[in-house]
């Protein structure tokens, strides 16, 4: 059979175009894995493309594995073709380099509560104790580094920031404390790689000619810093395909950028250009739908959605008195499609914008009796019993771990408490905690001896493990469990403690089946993986449960009947108090997503009264509704919440809130440098809805250009 089979005209034409720029815009449920593994196999068994030149890219390990899977089933050999996520290619590729940054090649990877940890002394050597402040701080870190900024750079774009000094320096004591502890976050996995690629021409020059045909999948979520590095990578042969759908750009707020894909096109020029329109998923009724909200969408490549799939069945839209009831309904439905029509628990999906909303569902879920599962719970690797195994892993991996070290130098409990930490750290404030640990007795005469016992207790332990890291890392891990006496830990007669060390007897089982299926592999490896998983991937959705999730979590799912709740102003689309075009666009893409995951039926339900932000509100149905053409009039946008027993502050507070910015808006020219305190400095671009709508498009130097009103915004002018 050939490769070519299977394939509409629309994905063979991008298939057979190998040589240069390639950009698919590709919409949902047309067909994008088939078109990039198909093309893979193509250069491989048509082109004499030896596998390993080949890289393709995508954004999670589930799409990775399912592209590696179908690849393995088309060719005899492909081993070695680069498939991975972006992160996953950046750790291999530091794993051989990093040093020539100054760090060691057994680095840590620094999760979410490790950061917790670090910035929560940052904030407190800082004097910080205002939550307001501290969240604010890690928005700009986080944007930072999204946007592959240094401390010294990004404070041009907050210099007039009251917090600006704050931001700049609990970026710069966060990334001091890492390189102490040679620990990367998530974001340094991007950052340090695009460094050494960019700073260091040997390695450069390695990836480049290795890497002779790129492909890069869901090319609309990547950031800035994932963009830069694609262009380094591509440097030498320019064979680069990437698969994208602006109607599918949903990451705006962790660093997404959509002009991405305007810039590939001028960076890559000449950029061949195909569409895919065709849909395999959905009913022509759902497709005709997302059709119909997503064509609102100014900022996007026009193109139509078609399929050769069956009429469907009608389109649900059903609204209830208040958000119990729809729970109620969601879930009688739910009952009705498992007992009556055929349809199994894990066809089926309640998605929604927070997962605020989730309560109630899963309340009339329990009630029910119906098996469900929440997307982004609580996952096997965060459990604090597993975590402290992990962190033992680590410091014996990485020595210099600091934040893995604080973790277990009192588990299981040694009497090494935080007042004992406290002395340590005392007998010399210029040193690392880890470095006065192994050299403890150099501090016997300013420290009690029982202290010193016990600290040497604890590094003899250590450096025994260490001695022993030669070992299968399966049989090293058991040696670990025993030498630490993690059973001593809990209490076996408590059915809890039990459960926790019946989780950890399933983290070495974890590690045996990681060997077997990995050959040779290293305890690094391993670590790697488990701290590169997601929600998504630590969830068999082959299990037969109804699935709980945010839209955000599902995205390239699919499923047979998937239920929209709280389709509601104020929650689907979210109002921030600002009318900005560029994120009601991103709210509508995320509507898109969320219908686009159904294949056969798709309900959609709100309510006329939630319980939110502590009262209970009036809400009104969703912009996205009539543009759908379930509701027959679009809701007026001002005062939009009102609280059902109409509580006299609420409405002063709301309308404080929506109250225009009555000011004189003639300085807001085309030209014009302005300040913005969320997206920082820019230039306004186009001002020729100034006069008639108070709007002016705004090109910021980090996030690109976004349409603001002016009644609303709160930009400064800063040069005229």
């Amino acid at each position: 059979m050939s490769i070519l089979e299977n394939l509409n005209k629309e994905q063979l034409l991008p298939v057979l175009e190998t040589e240069g720029a390639v950009l698919v815009t590709a919409g949902a449920g047309s067909g994008k894995t088939r078109l990039l593994t198909h093309r893979i196999a193509y250069l491989i068994e048509e082109k004499g493309v030896a596998p390993y030149r080949i890289l393709a890219i995508t954004f999670t390990n589930k799409a990775a594995n399912e592209m590696k899977e179908r690849a393995e089933k088309m060719l005899s050999s492909s081993a070695n073709i680069w498939i991975s996520t972006f992160h996953a290619l950046c750790v291999k590729i530091l794993r051989r380099d990093i040093d020539k940054l100054g760090y060691t090649k057994s680095f840590s990877i620094y999760a979410d509560d490790e950061k917790t940890r670090v910035f929560k002394e940052i904030f407190k050597n800082m004097g910080i104790e205002d939550q307001d402040a501290k969240k604010e701080i890690l928005f700009h870190i986080a944007r930072a580094k999204n946007n592959n900024l240094s401390p010294e750079e990004y404070k041009n774009e907050v210099c007039d920031l009251p917090l600006c000094d704050s931001i700049i320096k609990a970026f710069e004591s966060y990334q001091n404390k890492l390189k102490q502890s040679n620990a990367l976050d998530f974001d340094d996995l991007l950052l340090k790689t695009y460094e050494l690629l960019l700073n260091f021409e040997d390695v450069r020059s390695y990836y480049q000619n290795i890497f002779q045909y790129i492909h890069i999948d869901e090319f609309q979520d990547t950031n800035k810093v994932q963009y830069d590095i694609v262009k380094l990578l591509a440097g030498k042969w320019k064979n680069i395909l990437v698969v994208g759908d602006e109607d599918q750009c949903i990451y705006g707020w962790r660093g997404a950028n959509i002009d991405n894909i305007k810039n590939f096109q001028k960076d890559f020029k000449p950029v061949k250009i195909f569409k895919l329109e065709q849909n395999f998923r959905s009913t022509k009724n759902i497709v005709g739908m997302a059709n119909k909200v997503i064509e609102n969408n100014k900022s996007r490549i026009k193109k139509t959605l078609w399929t050769d799939n069956f009429e469907g069945d009608k389109i649900i839209y059903k609204t209830l008195s208040d958000d119990k009831e729809e729970a109620e309904f969601v879930v009688k439905t739910i009952a009705d499609l498992v007992r009556n029509r055929g349809y199994s628990c894990k066809d089926i999906a309640i998605l929604m914008r927070l997962n605020a909303l989730s309560r109630n569902f899963e309340f009339a879920l329990n009630n029910g009796n119906i098996p469900y599962k929440v997307l982004g719970g609580f996952k096997f690797f965060e459990r604090a019993e597993i975590k402290n195994v992990v962190a033992y892993l680590r410091l014996l991996m990485n020595p210099f771990d600091e934040e893995s070290l604080l973790r277990i130098i009192n588990f299981p409990k040694r009497g090494i408490g935080e007042t004992t930490i406290e002395k340590l750290r005392a007998l010399d404030p210029f040193k690392s905690l880890l470095y006065i640990i192994e050299d403890i007795e150099s501090y016997e005469s300013q420290i009690s001896s029982t202290i010193v016992n016990k600290i040497k207790e604890f590094r003899d332990l250590l450096n025994e493990l260490r001695q022993n890291s030669n070992l299968p890392v399966s049989q090293f891990v058991e040696l670990m469990l025993t030498k630490v006496d993690f059973a001593s830990a809990y209490d076996k007669t408590d059915e809890e403690d039990i459960t926790k060390l019946l989780n950890i007897d399933q983290f070495l089982q974890s590690v045996k089946e990681f060997e077997e299926e990995n050959e040779g592999a290293t305890l690094d490896e391993f670590l790697q993986s488990v701290m590169l998983l997601t929600d998504l991937d630590s969830t068999n959705l082959e299990e037969n449960f109804v699935l709980v999730s945010t839209v955000h979590a599902v995205k390239g799912l699919e499923f047979k009947v998937v239920f929209v709740v709280g389709a509601e102003e104020g929650i689907f689309p979210i109002i921030r108090g600002t009318e900005n075009e560029s994120d009601i666009e991103e709210e509508r893409r995320l509507m898109y997503v969320a219908i686009t995951r159904a294949k056969e039926n798709l309900i959609l339900t709100n309510s006329q009264t939630r319980y939110l932000y502590n009262r209970q509100q009036y809400q009104k149905p969703s912009r996205f509704l009539f543009e759908a053409g379930l509701e027959k009039t679009k809701p007026k946008l001002d005062n939009l919440m009102v609280q059902k027993t109409g509580n006299q502050k609420l409405q002063e507070m709301q309308t404080a809130f929506m109250k225009k910015q009555v000011q004189d808006f003639s300085g807001y020219t085309t030209g014009t440098q302005v300040f913005h305190p969320k997206y920082g400095v820019g230039v306004i671009s186009d001002d020729s809805k100034l006069v008639s709508k108070h709007q002016v498009t705004v090109t910021f130097n980090v996030l690109g250009a976004k349409t603001l009103s002016l009644e609303y915004a709160p930009l400064k002018i800063i040069k005229k």
